[in-house]
This record gives C-alpha cells, sequence and structure tokens, in this order.
C-alpha cells in the first residue's frame, strides 16, 4: 500500500484543500454559513490571550453569501475585541497573531474555530489560540460541549497524524507500515463518528448537531450514515436554511445509493460531441469523476489507467467526468494525455459548477460510481486495490 488516499474539496469559496485521509488536517480550513436559526442581532466578541508583541492582531474571517471577509483588531495588553451585526449564525475562525507576523503567516494550531451570533462572545487562553476557551453564547456552549467529548479521539489522531509525519521515507514505503498507520486511523475514525452521533442524539435541537452530522459524513457521506441521524433532528433545526439544504443534498445523496439506477447525464467530449451515460448501456462503466487540477485524481490515474487495460476487453470501461475550470481546456486535454487515459471524456469546464458533479453531489474528488450493464450502481469510491478487487470479483469469469 503507498501513502494514505487525498482528495480535493469544495468548501463554496471556489477553493480546493488537499488533505492526507482528512487526518485531522481539515481543522477549521471551512468557514461555512449556519443560517436563520436565531433572530439576527449585533454580537460583541471579547478575547484574552497570553503575553503579545506591540505589533499583535487578530483576524475574525467569516463567509458570506460565498464572499470571505475578514475583520481585524489589535491585542492590546492580550485583550482585543470585535463588533458587528449578523443576520444568521455563522461558523467562522478567529485567527490569534501574538506576534505580528502576518495572518498569511499563521498556521491552524493560532486558529480558533466558534460559532458567530448575536450575544456576547468570549474567547480566553492563558497562553495561545491552542488552549483557548470560548463561552457566552447557546451555540458555543454546545460546541465545547462536543469538543471535550470529542478531545480523546482527536488527540489520538493527531498523535497518529505526527507519527505518519513523522517517519522516514523507507517507513513510508513499507506495506506493514501503512497498513499499521491505516487500520490505527480507521479505528480512531469509528471513535470520533460514535462521539458525533450521541451527541446528536443526545442534542437535537442544537445546529451544533447539523454540523456533527457532516462531520459523521466527511468529504464523501453515505446515505445509510447520515439520513437516520438527520431525521433525528428537531424540526427546528430541520427547517432552517442549512437544514434545508443538507436535506436537498441527502436527496441526491439517495439518488446515487449503491443500488439505485445511476442519474442520466449528458456532456460534451473533448471534440464538443454530446456523450450520454445511456450511451454505456449494457456495460460496466466506472463513471471517474477528477480533474487536471486535482494531484489526488493525477495519482489515482495510473491505478485506473491499468484496471482499464486489464478488464477493457471484458464488457468493462470508463467515463472521465472532469471538473476542469472555465478556459482550461488545453489543461484537460495535456493531462489527459500525458496520463494516457485511453477512454471516453466528458466535461463543460465549470469547475465545481459541472453539472454532472452537482447532480451526483461530488463535493470531493477524485469519486466514482462502478455503474453495472443494467445501469444501477454497484459501488462508489472504489480506489487503489479496491477497484481491481471489485473489478475481478464482477469481471474475471467473464469471456
Amino acid at each position: 500500500m503507498g501513502p494514505l488516499p487525498t482528495n480535493c474539496y469544495y468548501y463554496g469559496e471556489s477553493t480546493t484543500i488537499t488533505t492526507v485521509k482528512n487526518f485531522g488536517l481539515l481543522l477549521a480550513c471551512a468557514v461555512l454559513p449556519l443560517a436563520g436559526f436565531a433572530q439576527s442581532g449585533s454580537y460583541t466578541l471579547t478575547g484574552k490571550v497570553g503575553p503579545s508583541a506591540s505589533t499583535a492582531k487578530a483576524y475574525l474571517r467569516t463567509v458570506s453569501a460565498g464572499a470571505v471577509k475578514v475583520d481585524s483588531a489589535d491585542i492590546k495588553g492580550g485583550a482585543f475585541s470585535f463588533t458587528g451585526a449578523i443576520a444568521d449564525p455563522t461558523k467562522a475562525m478567529l485567527l490569534i497573531d501574538q506576534r505580528g507576523v502576518g495572518m498569511r503567516k499563521l498556521s491552524s494550531a493560532q486558529s480558533v474555530s466558534f460559532y458567530l451570533e448575536p450575544g456576547t462572545i468570549s474567547i480566553v487562553s492563558p497562553d495561545s489560540a491552542l488552549h483557548a476557551v470560548v463561552s457566552g453564547t447557546k451555540l458555543n456552549a454546545d460546541n465545547e460541549k462536543l469538543k471535550a467529548a470529542a478531545k480523546p479521539s482527536a488527540d489520538k489522531m493527531a498523535a497518529l497524524m505526527q507519527e505518519y509525519q513523522k517517519a522516514t521515507d523507507e517507513q513510508r514505503k513499507s506495506a506493514e507500515f501503512n497498513n499499521s498507520i491505516e487500520k490505527r486511523y480507521n479505528e480512531i475514525e469509528n471513535e470520533q463518528k460514535k462521539v458525533w452521533s450521541q451527541f446528536i442524539k443526545s442534542t437535537p435541537k442544537s445546529l451544533v448537531s447539523l454540523d456533527a452530522i457532516k462531520s459523521v459524513g466527511g468529504s464523501v457521506p453515505d446515505y445509510a450514515d447520515v439520513a437516520p441521524l438527520f431525521a433525528s433532528l428537531s424540526d427546528e433545526v430541520k427547517a432552517t436554511k442549512a437544514g434545508v439544504e443538507y436535506a436537498a443534498m441527502l436527496t441526491k445523496l439517495k439518488a446515487t445509493a449503491i443500488g439505485e439506477i445511476a442519474p442520466a447525464f449528458t456532456q460534451a467530449d473533448t471534440l464538443g460531441n454530446p456523450v450520454s451515460l445511456s450511451d454505456f448501456k449494457g456495460k460496466y462503466v466506472l463513471v471517474d469523476f477528477w480533474a487536471s487540477w486535482c494531484g489526488p485524481c493525477r495519482q489515482e490515474n495510473p491505478n485506473v489507467v491499468k484496471n482499464f487495460q486489464q478488464y477493457k476487453d471484458k464488457n468493462f470501461t470508463v467515463l472521465g467526468v472532469s471538473l476542469d475550470r472555465p478556459n482550461a481546456k488545453e489543461s484537460w486535454l495535456k493531462a489527459i494525455h500525458k496520463d494516457g487515459l485511453a477512454w471516453t471524456q466528458v466535461s463543460d469546464l465549470k469547475f465545481w459548477d459541472n453539472d454532472v458533479a452537482k447532480l451526483y453531489g461530488v463535493r470531493a474528488i477524485p469519486q466514482n460510481f462502478l455503474i453495472g450493464p443494467d445501469g444501477k450502481i454497484l459501488a462508489k469510491n472504489v480506489r487503489g486495490e479496491e477497484l481491481g478487487k471489485k473489478l475481478g470479483e464482477l469481471l474475471q469469469a467473464k469471456p
């Protein structure tokens, strides 16, 4: 086994982030609007941290309608404050620059994720952002409760991440080492999911639980895992804008669950000719979502090529759907040629707004859907060795 698999993610800001199998690196990278759970109103955010340079600053980062907004405040005597008005509760990020080096040089250890909502919010630490405690409003109280419950597994994940990062190149080439890391990662991830699930069931009236469901699901949620948890939320949470949006996502997720008929689509190939999924009826087809700019996708491509070559004469093919950017057709074509992708490729060159990606609820790549001759989805996100094993099960005995 090689390095742990990675993905590129969409966060609603036309940005992508690459992470090592989540591996604790998502941290507070995304700032997602929660929408209308409470009435709009003014907020006051006060903070207190340990010794700071005279040039120290605090930065408040929020997102509204897809636009990133950053406010700043000087830190004097370790104290700072922000005031403003907000229409809806929002998950925000506070970055603390105690040395005055500038926001772009700050690491995740110097940030605090919290809920910005009407009222007075306090963020206090004896030293740095790493040990900050958030209080003052209901959502933040709920969030601190969840963080405390999740801390043991979060600490284990951080330690595992550190072990992997400190490993030598020789260790990372070892199948035994990588298998051990992945096994322990999966065990810790399961622990985390149990904590999140327990919190959701015990706190159904909090928007924090809706975010916890997103954590359970990860970048590629399974309908069977998240739908029952969403059903357990209060009607009030479900009726929020965020709740309605998540319900819509679940509808798409159910439509692409294993055993369902794959949603039909048509998109242009590299020559501009329309290609439909129905053109492949009667074949096993791997609908492969990727992009030329996606490093993890390009790393997975040799594995897809190997399996395509092995099974292309056994009623199997691949249909690539690229999420390349507008005006980037040349990059798309070069990647196809360089990676030796000898199967049909389609794209509307709309980046994350690709119509097929939206139809299939794809917000992380690489992703794939293995569809049978009858049009039903047989498997999802089979990558690496799993792809070869699955195709072998289905096609090895085929003439």
